[in-house]
């Protein structure tokens, strides 16, 4: 991996990425090995907390910061309920693998979780080294398409539940002197149509980020931001029938009005769009858990990384970089 400093158009952007920016003209790329960010910081005794880890990052990274020599609290939604990816934590017999069922939308399960880590820790008095804040829902529809009650339920977890967590277990952080790491989207920094409801609640949490790191600056406690683009196909966060479901759903539920303005042949091509995102993006999320690592393990964590494809990243740059002028010109069409 290389640091990049590109300064292109008068800005100045630093950047998880291999030296592509060559191809982009006028710039001037300086790079430098990741090595300048330290050396790594050890996992001995260390423990992390993770949310979300019944499916896609979050149970790759249960596994992954395993084998690392951390010991994983492995939040689970459906552990009660036998879910297939706490079960399979579980069968790993180790006692650095301890799973714990955790809703992040709920008050006494978050309090409850909190109680249960602070009492298993290896050394409370010394706190916990990592806090992982990975849950999330997605959700997808126009704003006139897309129901009030939609908005709340996507904010409870990824924006509410993120909050909810990190404010019962930032006590135990500061001790450590630790980490949080906080699992926002290139859509918490880019607005999409058809996404505001993830978005919505994904730029949330960049706010949080960026205000927690001012205030655990004086404690010692690093926040990073990991901004992943698409990755859809790998995580499995949709699927052809839980877009049919919510599709039709949302149908049934329009206004009349709303109905009769857009009409039914635009709604099902918005449809097929989305259809056509559920085979799109990367199947492979080890560039995600390989940036989370990094700002669990380096002594110089960076604020936000980049985890997407070279398309997306540059559409993130011209979109947080430029004029909304020229931005609209490019993508609205």
């Amino acid at each position: 991996m290389y640091r990049v400093l590109c300064r292109s158009v008068g800005a100045v952007q630093w950047r998880a990425s291999p030296p592509v920016l060559s191809r982009v003209q006028p710039a001037i790329c300086i790079t430098a090995t990741r090595s300048l960010a330290s050396q790594p910081v050890s996992t001995e005794g260390k423990s992390i907390i993770i949310t979300g880890c019944d499916t896609g990052f979050g149970y790759s990274l249960a596994e992954h910061l395993h084998a690392q020599g951390f010991k994983i609290f492995a939040g689970c939604l459906l552990k009660d309920k036998g879910g297939e990816g706490s079960k399979k934590l579980e069968e790993m017999k180790s006692d650095r693998m301890v799973v714990i069922q955790l809703d992040v939308c709920k008050d006494e399960e978050v309090a409850k979780a909190v109680e249960f880590v602070k009492d298993n820790l290896t050394d409370s008095e010394k706190g916990l080294w990592g806090l992982i804040n990975n849950a999330g829902i997605s959700t997808f529809g126009e704003v006139e398409f897309t129901t009030l009650d939609t908005y709340k339920q996507v904010a409870e977890v990824n924006l509410w539940g993120t909050i909810r967590v990190t404010k019962g277990f930032l006590p135990y952080i500061r001790r450590a002197k630790g980490r949080v790491v906080n699992i926002a989207s290139m859509l918490g920094r880019i607005a999409n149509p058809a996404r505001s409801p993830y978005c919505v609640t994904k730029f949330g949490v960049e706010a949080f980020s960026d205000c927690l790191r001012y205030e655990m600056h004086r404690w010692g406690v690093k926040v990073s931001i990991v901004e992943p683009g698409n990755f859809i196909a790998a995580t499995s966060i949709y699927s052809p029938e839980r877009v049919k479901m919510i599709t039709e759903k949302m149908w049934k539920d329009l206004p009349d009005i709303v109905r009769k303005d857009y009409g039914k042949e635009y709604f099902d091509e918005q449809v097929a769009k989305m259809q056509s995102y559920l085979v799109g993006g990367s199947t492979d999320t080890s560039e995600v858990i390989n940036d989370v690592t990094h700002a669990l393990t380096s002594a110089s964590p960076y604020t936000r990384y980049n985890p997407m494809d070279y398309y997306w990243w540059l559409r993130l740059q011209i979109m947080t970089h430029f004029p909304a002028a020229i931005s609209d010109r490019i993508y609205i069409h």
